[in-house]
């Protein structure tokens, strides 16, 4: 069994049985987004994928904005980070929940120094 099927058995599990993207669009309401994309099973996986690969991580909940979905950025304790949509707080919450990482408001707490001095490697250009 590969990674994205354990992680997609997982998931299921902790919303009782629904798949990411019907538990993504539970969890948001009866609000349907107009935004550029809603968050997809791709998104949520590299999340759980970052989390497992690194240590300390914590998510930052972004609001939603004219422009995107809200999103989750997932910072590592060195400030390797990711952002990716989540579709709400609530899926974000969940997902940390699951995860057993903390989950932060971004808007009231802000981000942590590290991921203002993180550096990612130079790609050879």
């Amino acid at each position: 069994m590969g990674l994205r099927d354990y992680l997609g058995r997982v998931f299921q599990r902790a919303t009782g049985g629904l798949s990411d993207q019907r538990a993504i669009r539970v969890r948001r309401g009866d609000y349907q987004s107009l935004l550029d994309r809603e968050a997809t099973v791709d998104d949520l996986a590299a999340l759980r994928s970052f989390v497992a690969s690194r240590s300390g991580v914590e998510f930052y909940v972004e609001p939603e904005t004219a422009a995107t979905d809200t999103t989750a950025v997932a910072v590592a304790s060195d400030g390797e980070w990711i952002r990716r949509r989540v579709g709400s707080p609530a899926v974000a919450r969940k997902l940390a929940t699951e995860l057993g990482i903390p989950a932060y408001d971004a808007a009231i707490v802000g981000y942590p120094d590290a991921m203002r001095r993180y550096r990612r490697p130079e790609n050879g250009h």
